[in-house]
């Protein structure tokens, strides 16, 4: 499943990853707002948004190394 993730992410354009990471970026405040008012339904949700934003970050990253190169 982690690598069909990777390459959907892979599909989408700078402008759609840089929106999605904004959501993302979202999610998680809104999630870290409610584990601290302990009305977290689903604690796994908070590493899933985390690891997506890592996986964003990682292929924007290697997108501009690319583009330097």
């Amino acid at each position: 499943m982690m690598a069909k993730a990777i390459e959907d992410l892979r599909t989408k354009s700078d402008d759609q990853l840089d929106e999605q990471l904004t959501e993302l970026k979202r999610e998680a405040y809104n999630l870290r707002f409610q584990a601290a008012t302990n009305q977290l339904e689903r604690p796994a949700r908070i590493k899933e948004v985390r690891r997506q934003i890592a996986r964003i970050k990682t292929l924007q990253t290697q997108r501009s190394a690319e583009a330097k190169a």
